[in-house]
């Protein structure tokens, strides 16, 4: 069984309440259409009820009748959610007008009904930009406890590889913080392991990447890297972390031992958590490329609740992936 499979067994299993604000889009139509045939959550759509089962009827989907399907028009708690809104907001001075026409928008409407509890997780971005998706969830959801950072991790799949478990590595961040301090850098490295464990279902080993290992070279990034790995000792001592490494230290179980001798996870990282968004998303493509991986992602980590943003460029599979992905991550929250 591969990872994806794994991913989507479990998703079946957890039967979390995804919501797809997007649901006049047609790859988003057809990937929740599959999502409900292989049951692999529920699924919840936001639109005009008769436009979106017209839809169905032209792109010949037969399983959306199984979708709840909410109206942000007209429903029964919009003025619940308006309360809400400007309850959450009103330091910033949201008024209730303000937050009527919010509240109309699916991309704001499936904030809220997560953040009451209603949904357990939002996929979206296949026609709206990461800002537009991004905005009303650091908003209304927010970070989890002790989490003040956003960060994007990537699963890589090398097939053949020796690298990680089997050629899987999670690899952060590479997709939505350009210059973590060494506090966020941390909390990266934390959420990082969460996510290996919660999605991937590995016991994650974490390397925080540095181009020095253990003091062989003096510069502040170094510092950075290594004063990051011990705040985030210091918050999880039981995780599996050290740096600052050198890559081929991190993962190469001979490099490891010879130049971070003692390390609990020289040589034998399937986390890599990068300094900053340059080399994280520049080391994830390149790996893409060069080793022909296959990369899941980005997987969007630190949100009190799971909300994932799509390349617009995504194709229907992306997205099924991303809906599984999503019920992973909520089930792991619970938990």
């Amino acid at each position: 069984m591969t990872l994806l499979d794994k991913i989507r067994t479990n998703a079946r299993t957890y039967q979390k309440r995804i919501i797809l604000p997007e649901s006049y889009e047609e790859r988003t139509l057809k990937a929740a259409n599959a999502a409900l045939e292989e049951g692999l959550a529920q699924i919840i759509l936001l639109g005009n009820k008769e436009k979106i089962l017209s839809h169905a009827v032209d792109l010949k989907l037969d399983a959306l009748d199984k979708a709840a399907i909410i109206d942000p028009i007209n429903h029964d708690k919009k003025n619940l959610y308006i309360d809400m809104m400007v309850e959450i907001r009103k330091h910033k001075g949201l008024t209730r007008d303000e937050a009527s026409k919010l509240i109309e928008n699916p991309l704001y409407l499936s904030t809220l009904m997560i953040k009451n509890g209603d949904a357990d997780g939002e996929v979206a971005g296949a026609m709206n930009a990461t800002g537009d998706v991004l905005r009303p969830a650091f908003q209304y959801v927010k970070t989890l406890p002790g989490i003040s950072v956003v960060s994007g991790a990537f699963i890589m799949i090398l097939p053949g590889s020796m690298y990680g478990d089997d050629g899987i590595m999670i690899f952060a961040d590479c997709a939505v913080h350009p210059d973590p301090d060494e506090n966020q850098l941390a909390e990266i490295a934390i959420a990082t392991a969460k996510t290996a464990k919660d999605i991937a279902g590995l016991v994650p080993r974490v390397a925080l990447l540095s181009f020095s290992t253990k003091g062989s070279a003096r510069h502040e990034m170094v510092d950075l890297v290594a004063n990051a790995t011990k705040i985030a000792k210091s918050s999880d001592p039981d995780l599996l972390i050290d740096g600052e490494l050198q890559a081929d230290a991190a993962i190469v179980e001979a490099i490891g031992k010879k130049k971070a001798p003692g390390s609990p996870i020289g040589g034998k990282a399937n986390v890599l958590v990068f300094p900053d968004l340059n080399s994280g998303n520049i080391a994830y493509k390149l790996v893409q490329r060069l080793a022909n991986a296959e990369a899941i992602g980005p997987i969007l980590q630190g949100m009190a609740a799971p909300i994932n943003d799509l390349s617009r460029g995504c194709s229907v599979s992306d997205i099924i992936n991303m809906i599984a992905i999503t019920a992973n991550q909520a089930a792991g929250i619970k938990k």
